[in-house]
């Protein structure tokens, strides 16, 4: 067994979870001078592999309810490179994880890509037409946490400076406010102890809810589901009951609490706060679970920092 780290502050993992706000404000101060993220009209297509795919989902449906182009999100591996884009943009922490390098390959000379990378030297930098280096968004965690919410920051202040942005939705600056609360705000308890957990989300959220149940796996070998908020009463309801968590990223559907209560499940949701900014939380009950049950948040199982195949 996996010895438990002695405190939150003994975690690489919590440590970096922290520094979010700062790396969001750096972003958007990033994106501001930036020629080569997506303009208004192109069609986009965004890919990544594991956590940077749910983030690419994100962007993707933010981006098409901002009404600034047609935008779609791929696991690399499942790219349809037949399909033409005015421009493909590509999320890889590391710059060396083999599906990407390879689609960026298959597509050079073809559509102009965009990466977005913590490492410049490493091979994305000469794989895409243009980079965006996230340097100080960078981890030691083998679990992404930092790297990932400050490239969607990155993306979503680029949207913020070509119009306006869908109703209800927050600025850059606003969520990295709103982070800073999701920090230092104690974790619920039974939020803590459950037995499984289930993340919603609706649009752009849906993606955030994705990632918050791979973090759960990642860090804590957890029982996390995820699904769009709206199809949850088709069936998944069926996995509620006393002791395990439905927690919903964003807006909550008319009616769905008192489903929930009725199972016998509790719900937690992000009211009043970026979504974004309260995936941080779930990112912290990952690492609270992990610790609670003995594990190093540090060292998941199974895991390295980049997927690199064996040709």
């Amino acid at each position: 067994m996996q010895q438990p780290s002695s405190s939150h502050s003994a975690s690489r993992t919590a440590a970096e979870i922290v520094t979010q706000p700062g790396c969001w404000r750096r972003a958007a101060d990033a994106a501001a001078g930036a020629t080569e993220l997506p303009r208004p009209g192109e069609r986009v297509a965004v890919t990544g592999c594991g956590t940077s795919w749910f983030m690419a989902q994100a962007y993707a449906a933010l981006r098409e309810a901002a009404g600034q182009g047609e935008t779609d999100a791929f696991a690399s591996s499942e790219f349809p490179r037949s399909r033409a884009y005015d421009r493909v943009v590509a999320i890889t922490r590391s710059g060396t994880t083999t599906e990407v390098l390879d689609l960026l390959s298959a597509l050079r000379g073809r559509t102009r890509t965009l990466a977005l990378t913590a490492d410049p030297g490493t091979p994305v930098m000469d794989a895409a037409d243009s980079v965006a280096v996230l340097d100080w968004a960078d981890e030691e965690s083998v679990v992404q946490t930092r790297f990932a919410t400050t490239a969607l920051a990155f993306l979503r202040a680029g949207l913020e400076s070509h119009g306006p942005l869908p109703a209800g939705v927050r600025t850059v600056a606003e969520a990295a406010t709103d982070a800073e609360s999701a920090i230092t705000e104690p974790l619920p308890p039974t939020a803590v102890s459950a037995g499984q957990w289930t993340f919603l989300g609706t649009g752009w959220t849906y993606g955030l809810a994705q990632e918050a149940a791979l973090k759960m796996r990642e860090a804590a070998g957890a029982w996390t589901e995820s699904y769009p908020a709206m199809e949850y009463r088709h069936g998944p309801i069926s996995i509620t009951a006393p002791g395990r968590v439905t927690w919903i990223l964003g807006d909550v559907p008319p009616g769905l609490p008192t489903d929930v209560e009725r199972a016998g499940g509790t719900l937690m949701a992000s009211t009043g706060r970026d979504p974004m900014a309260d995936l941080i939380r779930t990112q912290r009950l990952a690492v609270a679970v992990a610790e609670s049950k003995a594990l190093n948040p540090d060292e998941p199982r199974g895991l390295t920092r980049s997927v690199i195949l064996n040709s």
